[in-house]
């Protein structure tokens, strides 16, 4: 079996991946001698000489819980709180004023880390002793903000160090996490935080906001992959997908605390390595409330999504929650009414036919004619599901009807059959849609249909915004969202997987769903752009013309504050309209969603280069959240994920002769490679695994298309 003595050079490894200087002869102290005659496997001292913390060494043959009570009267000779066991595989660690139990921690904890860390421990205040700033939270009456803040501050001072807070959209979960990291910051409980976003334009509104709540508070916002966290900035914000590319360049102690923002949909899959990571207090923020996961109905992967947040959390129910409904009633979100006009065609709960000739087959590329030529050969005509239009087809006229009608309610109002007349408020209005191509087609009929109320033909009244991972996003939509907000025109947006989360406008007065979607989180979510308080404004209107709010629950009951206002379809459809079959369109990765990357100066823009990287990094992880690999093979892949990076424009596999090429033949080149392993079959087996779930291809099978090995290096 492995004796300690292996272990040792293992963890040696460990500490110098992460800085440690080895032979310096006052970092770190091997078999360093202690009072009572024992001796400290390892003592870490700063750079003065100062103790900092014992770690105690184990064989991988030995649980690493025999070393608990040696490592707690090490650290009590020393007069020192932190105490780390490992076997080189695997580290343990404990603050033994604050902690029952030792918890297992990615990395040792860097030199610069234990210094800050035993710093603030040793001026730590209770931060319920603290009080909450009322410039930032509870003002106007928002007590749940300060109530939220105390539940989650008593949670924190009793030990939990992982929380969950569900607060509805447009309720001011940032000005509450502001709040709430001052108070931290006083009673210093943390000393550097990291706030996760997973979007860059929510990246940027955070920025702006802490920098106008937290006006004394050193914060900056990652711009980027590739760019080094800066360690003098107390809170740096940073999106999913530029931290699941660089977390693994600092130790688990970096961050003392980590704020997720719409951690629903963070905590799973590729995300999640990148989150364990780092040894801080957790806090998640959701507008998603967790009882959706009981409730009928609930779409599965909105189940799994809420249901793999509490695990997560290691929660049974979110630490503190504040409703819709709860907002609602209180004042502080302003109640909806649903306008719900359903086309003749979009109503027909059990589908609606489609005949051949109704298709321009002229305005299909070869691979769609050949399915739905496939299709017709079965039947003809077809039944269609009603809530794939604009996925799988479209119907022009249907478009033109909704605009239309938008207007006329706008302009004229609907009197129901009760004999009562409401007419919703003219003003900023957010339109969902379902591909570019829709997008751009009802931003154009908007246009047109408003054309009066333009002060110049080259205005224009409507505009889309599109990010959806690929070249049809919007280059320029940080600006286009900039304009709808400030400017007086566009008053119309179109969005497709811009604005459906995270965009805050309280000008928002209409929502037009033209897009239907079977998730409630995303539905709720859309619903929430309304939701904020404005001056002049008492109420929004959503104009459903999907149906999706009958199945997600508004309905004549309405639903969590709202009155429902329903025109049934008592237009016959007229003469048949011939119909284009547009890209099917699959549902998005909530995960994926933001794929335009901003500079410095807010500037948006498409680095191809850089977007290559960043998703082979974000590819790459994912591959290795599922495997099992011991620490010096996780560090030797590690180094492959840099170099796939690195080389991302031209690289299409990654084959192991690459180890004997720099920068990778300065670590042992393949030999080493081999050894680490367990010999060459098993090195081609990891490497092929991962070369298919980075590339989409194996490594033989890139070897047969391109049989010679290129002359050039690696950058």
């Amino acid at each position: 079996m492995p004796n300690e003595a292996f272990a040792r050079v293992k963890i040696d490894r460990l500490l110098a991946d992460i800085d440690w200087k080895l032979t310096d002869g006052r970092s770190v102290r091997y078999e360093y001698p202690l009072d009572d005659g024992g001796k400290a496997d390892y003592a870490l001292f700063d750079r003065q000489g100062r103790a900092l913390a014992v770690l105690e060494a184990k064989s991988t043959s030995v649980n690493l819980s025999a070393g608990e009570a040696q490592g707690r009267r090490y650290a009590d000779q020393l007069g020192i709180p932190f105490i780390f066991l490992s076997n080189g595989e695997e580290v343990w660690f404990c603050d033994k004023e604050q902690d029952a139990h030792f918890r297992r921690v990615e990395t040792v904890f860097s030199q610069d880390d234990l210094v800050r860390r035993k710093a603030a421990r040793d001026i730590r205040r209770n931060p319920l002793d603290i009080p909450i700033d009322g410039r930032i939270a509870g003002g106007g009456g928002r007590l749940f903000q300060t109530a939220c803040i105390e539940a989650v501050c008593r949670e924190i001072v009793g030990g939990r160090r992982k929380m969950l807070v569900e607060m509805a959209t447009g309720t001011g979960k940032t000005r509450t996490a502001a709040a709430l990291l001052k108070r931290l910051f006083e009673a210093n409980w943390a000393t550097r935080a990291l706030f996760v976003v997973d979007r860059s334009t929510l990246a940027i509104q955070t920025e702006d906001a802490f920098a106008e709540h937290l006006p004394h508070l050193p914060c900056y916002r990652v711009p980027r992959t590739g760019r080094r966290f800066q360690d003098e900035k107390r809170v740096t914000i940073v999106t999913l997908q530029t931290l699941v590319n660089e977390y693994d360049k600092y130790s688990a102690g970096y961050f003392d605390l980590i704020v997720i923002d719409e951690c629903h949909r963070s905590i799973y899959g590729k995300w999640r390595r990148a989150l364990d990571h780092f040894d801080g207090i957790k806090i998640g923020l959701t507008a998603t409330p967790c009882a959706m996961a009981d409730a009928p109905g609930v779409e599965d992967d909105d189940r799994a999504a809420i249901r793999d947040t509490l695990r997560f959390f290691e929660l049974q129910r979110a630490t503190y929650s504040y409703t819709m409904a709860e907002a609602i009633a209180d004042g502080h979100l302003v109640p909806y009414e649903i306008y719900r006009a359903l086309t003749a065609r979009t109503a027909a709960t059990e589908g609606f036919t489609v005949g051949r000739s109704e298709i321009d087959w002229q305005a299909l590329d070869e691979a769609t004619r050949a399915e739905l030529e496939a299709l017709f050969a079965e039947s003809d005509p077809l039944t269609v599901d009603p809530t794939v239009l604009e996925r799988k087809f479209t119907i022009p006229e249907r478009n033109r009807a909704m605009v239309r009608e938008f207007r006329d309610v706008l302009a004229n109002g609907y009197t129901g059959p009760t004999g009562i007349r409401r007419a919703p408020d003219w003003g900023k209005t957010i339109v969902f849609a379902v591909t570019k191509r829709h997008a751009e087609t009802l931003a154009r009929m908007f246009d047109q249909e408003f054309a009066d109320k333009k002060p110049s033909p080259t205005t224009r009244y409507a505009d889309f915004v599109v990010s959806g991972m690929g070249p049809d996003d919007s280059v320029d939509g940080a600006a286009k969202i900039k304009r709808f907000k400030n400017e007086e025109f566009p008053q119309i947006l179109v969005s497709v997987n811009m604005l459906d989360t995270g965009f805050d406008c309280p000008e928002v007065r209409n929502l037009v769903l033209a897009r239907f979607t079977h998730s409630s989180i995303l539905y709720r979510q859309m619903r929430g752009r309304g939701t904020r308080l404005s001056p002049g404004k008492d109420r929004f209107t959503m104009f459903d013309f999907t149906g999706v709010t009958l199945l997600h629950g508004d309905d004549e009951t309405a639903g969590e504050g709202g009155v429902v206002i329903v025109r049934p379809p008592g237009t016959p459809p007229g003469e048949p309209r011939r119909m284009l079959t547009l890209d099917v369109h699959d549902e998005i990765d909530p995960a994926t969603r933001e794929w335009v990357t901003v500079d410095e100066t807010g500037t948006a823009f498409m680095d191809a280069d850089e977007a290559t990287a960043a998703a082979l990094g974000a590819a790459f992880e994912t591959w290795l959240n599922g495997q099992t690999l011991n620490s010096d093979q996780l560090r030797l892949l590690h180094l492959v994920k840099e170099q796939i990076k690195a080389n991302a424009a031209d690289l299409t596999v990654f084959e192991s002769w690459r180890f004997d090429t720099p920068p990778l033949s300065m670590n042992g080149g393949f030999e080493r490679a081999r050894a680490v392993f367990g010999g060459e079959a098993e090195l081609e087996r990891v490497l092929s695994a991962m070369n298919n779930a980075v590339f989409g291809v194996s490594s033989s099978e890139a070897s047969a298309d391109r049989p010679d090995q290129p002359s050039e290096p690696l950058n």
